[in-house]
């Protein structure tokens, strides 16, 4: 028997997700939960072969949840499930070593498919995700230009920034400046759609 967690902050689609599972005699969902914080606590007592994780939780997002799980129960198997298929998202998974990667699209066997490939030590990686990412070319921002960029779509100004990066205001409207002209955009506003769209963000 295979033992899943899953975790999903949409009542409707947790629902859904644990109904199909359940018509599986080999898939047993030993634990839901609705936020990412959620996850390694509950993981630790529940023992699952196989974490189906929403990629956008609240509290954690489900991949910095997947790395901390494969850090604390390494032989749980992480599937990150998504609704927007972003390049960047597969890209840093990968980074990370996750082994699954779903669109929530895919059809209903392809979710029961691939918990049963990863319980069995496979890598599975949706091929329309992989076709994204390997038409899209690659994060051209540096990791503080990525980090000034989020600041920034979070609200904060450039003098606020540059005292949380312990900064200098020039230097961070220098890192602006740059992503605007990395990713062609035409302005910070722009700039932060295409890194978000994109999933470097």
């Amino acid at each position: 028997m295979i033992k899943v967690l899953l975790a999903e902050d949409q009542h409707l689609i947790r629902g859904a997700f644990v109904a199909l599972l359940r018509l599986e005699p080999d898939i047993d969902v030993v634990a839901q939960v609705h936020t990412g914080t959620a996850i390694v606590p509950t993981a630790l007592a529940a023992q699952p072969d196989v974490a189906v994780l929403d990629l956008n939780l609240p509290g954690l997002d489900g991949l910095s949840a997947a790395i901390e799980l494969r850090a604390k129960l390494p032989r749980c198997r992480s599937l990150l499930v998504t609704g927007v298929a972003r390049p960047g998202d597969l890209r840093r998974a990968l980074e990370a070593q996750i082994t699954g990667f779903l669109l929530k699209d895919a059809a209903p066997e392809h979710l029961t498919d691939a918990i049963r490939r990863l319980a069995a030590g496979q890598r599975v990686i949706d091929p329309q995700l992989a076709l994204i990412a390997w038409e899209t070319p690659g994060n051209p921002l540096t990791g503080r230009e990525a980090e000034v960029l989020r600041l920034a779509a979070s609200g904060a100004s450039a003098a606020e920034i540059a005292q949380r990066l312990h900064l200098s205001v020039g230097t961070v409207r220098n890192h602006l400046t740059s992503t605007v002209t990395k990713l062609n955009a035409r302005n910070r506003v722009d700039a932060i759609r295409i890194a978000t769209e994109t999933g470097w963000l």
